[in-house]
């Protein structure tokens, strides 16, 4: 492979093409971009509504399949997106024209964060609330923040914003960069704050094991330096054994009585949850959410602690609480039809389905609660937590689980059981049924449901837009 060419002026780049453009990240890059003054075209091979809708009406030129024709223009840059292949036909005539080449993160860092001081949030979970908090407390605190996060803020209705204060926040993902850097993306930001909210296996498609996903992150604390803050959950002991290697200023977060911050007294009211907080001992303040669950909790707390960091005013930060809003695709409420509520959820990795089930659970009290999980991960489709799974189901009172999708995909050896997943909840006392497509749970659901039921359906995909089709249905 040839070496990647430097760019000789970053002054002289006036047209930039993105390969894979339609992706969440990449979409959002491309508009900053643009909206930065660039002329930006890109290229995918699944150009379809809402992102080619959302693309084009910022006037950005969307090629349908990769070609080498896409580079006649011969951009001044190429960002190659982290899905594409060194096969790519547009990846070998950038080669063969000798074009600038570079990874998103890596764009992200020369371009819309040039010149801003960063806020980072990494770890296995809770970083795209955590950064969206964060970019709504600075929002709130007048700093007007430039952000690019892994999903949409409900505040904002956009994952990206291109805003002329000092400070840029941004989702830190452990995920490798790009064919020719296979180094986490995180490892290309230089971040004046950092969050890392947890450690856990994942992403078994590049991890061979925890061991190799807390080197990633270990690698990460050591970029950081004496000037820099990192705030860092200490109730996660895999996070817990990794700060004394980082040279930040740690303040950590958590359930210890010894944490700097850690949680008081949590009262659900719906459509709130109040809670106390206490710095280094002493009660800081109470706020009141409309986050459910005391993972989400956890999420705010770290961007409290951030916003205490910066000398944002508490009462400030106490507005920024009270009003915000979420993100989509974090237990957002769908609809309701016939009192019943659907509810969807990004929840795939086992942690995150449990914390999930008991926060929405604990919320809605006496409902009876129905999952609908879908394992469509390159990890939940592989049976690395099989094991793990069953007991993450506990406090549902009725479950459906797919067939997961795409399984010729992953080794016949390494194939998660949807129909083993039952069996083992049914040993638990779960009341579990499995389906083999997306049809036969809404048939199943709309025959059960009754009014006062609460359905929460998770999955990292579209799940055939069951959210949709059973709010029609009901």
């Amino acid at each position: 492979m040839p070496s990647q060419p430097a760019i000789r002026s970053y002054e002289t780049i006036r047209h930039i093409h993105l390969i894979a453009v339609c992706g969440t990240a990449m979409g959002a890059l491309a508009c900053m971009l643009k909206e930065m003054g660039y002329a930006v075209t890109g290229s995918d091979q699944h150009v379809y509504p809402p992102m080619s809708d959302f693309l084009r009406a910022k006037d950005i030129a969307i090629f349908e399949g990769f070609s080498g024709r896409n580079l006649e223009q011969r951009p001044d840059l190429v960002v190659v997106g982290n899905a594409v292949s060194r096969e790519n036909p547009e990846v070998q005539a950038m080669y063969q024209l000798n074009l600038a080449y570079c990874s998103m993160p890596q764009a992200i860092n020369r371009f819309a964060a040039a010149g801003k001081k960063q806020i980072v949030i990494t770890g296995t979970h809770g970083k795209t609330t955590t950064s969206s908090f964060i970019a709504w407390l600075l929002h709130c605190a007048r700093l007007d923040p430039s952000f690019l996060i892994g999903g949409l803020l409900a505040d904002f209705q956009s994952n990206y914003k291109v805003g002329s204060g000092d400070w840029m926040v941004l989702e830190g993902d452990e995920y490798d960069t790009a064919f020719f850097d296979k180094g986490p993306k995180f490892l290309h930001y230089t971040p004046e704050f950092a969050v890392l909210t947890s450690i856990e296996f994942d992403h078994a498609d590049i991890y061979s094991d925890l061991d190799h996903v807390k080197q990633a992150f270990e690698a990460f604390l050591k970029r950081l330096t004496s000037t820099s803050s990192l705030v860092a959950y200490d109730s996660d002991h895999n996070v817990a054994e990794l700060m004394p290697g980082t040279a930040a200023q740690v303040v950590t977060y958590g359930n210890d009585p010894k944490s700097a911050w850690r949680l008081g007294r949590v009262d659900i009211q719906p459509p709130y949850t109040l809670f106390e907080t206490y710095h280094h001992g002493e009660h800081f303040a109470d706020f009141k959410t409309r986050m459910i669950g005391r993972h989400n909790l956890g999420n705010l707390l770290a961007g409290i602690a951030i916003g205490e960091r910066m000398a944002i005013d508490t009462a400030v930060i106490s507005q920024a609480v009270e009003s915000f809003k979420g993100v989509r695709r974090r237990q957002e409420v769908r609809g309701v039809k016939n009192h019943i509520v659907v509810i969807d959820d990004f929840a795939h990795h086992p942690t995150a389905v449990m914390a999930t089930l008991e926060a929405v659970k604990s919320f809605y009290g006496s409902r009876r609660l129905m999952a609908l999980f879908e394992p469509r991960t390159n990890t939940s489709r592989r049976n690395v937590f099989q094991s793990i799974y069953p007991s993450c189901f506990d406090a549902a009172d009725l479950i459906c689980i797919r067939q997961a999708p795409l399984l010729e995909k992953i080794p016949e050896d390494q194939r998660f059981s949807s129909m083993r997943l039952v069996e083992d909840i049914k040993k638990r006392g779960g009341d579990a049924h499995f389906f083999e497509d997306t049809d036969g749970i809404i048939s199943f659901v709309v025959s059960k449901a009754q009014p006062g039921d609460v359905i929460l359906v998770m999955s990292n995909g579209g799940f055939d837009n069951i959210h949709q089709r059973l709010l029609e249905s009901l």
